[in-house]
């Protein structure tokens, strides 16, 4: 059990990202945001299954086939695809359930996420360019997610990677979250 550490890695990442996103003006959800990684569901898998260098979720995943941690905190963080899947109203879908449309200050939030996500696992080593390359990599594995917020999540990451941090931000306070 790494009950320190744990604690250690998720609270320097939630007030990371709090930093972020109160430079982007979203103040309400920086103070909230991951909150529930601190309830006993989450963070007593955390401390079990932690490494340092990436989610324990992943860990756990791997040694029960099932992350119960990430069941509990998709549901409950408006930040992530996941929370925005429901069932199609579209009789003609064929794959019954699909994403939902996310309000882009979610959308700029999970942005904050893993901008904090990569800079807290890389350390030293993070540029700009790990988010994207972070997302490419899982990218054949959304196949839920709203077109729209694809779009727009592969956009500012790109941007990110290309314009560097100050001016997406920038873009982001001041023309994604008002269009």
């Amino acid at each position: 059990m790494h009950v320190w550490k744990h604690f250690k890695t998720i609270t320097k990442h939630r007030f990371l990202v709090m930093r972020y996103c109160f430079k982007i003006g979203l103040y309400r959800q920086g103070l909230t945001h991951d909150l529930s990684k601190y309830s006993w569901t989450e963070f007593s898998k955390g401390c079990r299954y932690y490494q340092g260098n990436r989610s324990p979720n992943n860990a756990e995943r791997e040694d029960t086939g099932i992350s119960e941690a990430w069941l509990h905190h998709k549901g409950r963080n408006k930040h992530h695809f996941e929370y925005w899947i429901d069932y199609s109203s579209d009789p003609e879908c064929t794959t019954v359930i699909e994403g939902m449309r996310m309000p882009k200050k979610y959308v700029a939030e999970m942005v904050m996420d893993r901008i904090c996500a990569s800079r807290v696992y890389k350390g030293d080593v993070y540029t700009s360019k790990d988010p994207l390359e972070y997302y490419l990599s899982s990218k054949k594995h959304l196949w839920f997610v709203h077109p729209e917020v694809k779009k727009e999540l592969e956009f500012l990451l790109t941007m990110l990677a290309e314009k560097g941090e100050n001016k997406t931000l920038y873009y982001i306070k001041n023309i994604f979250l008002h269009s």
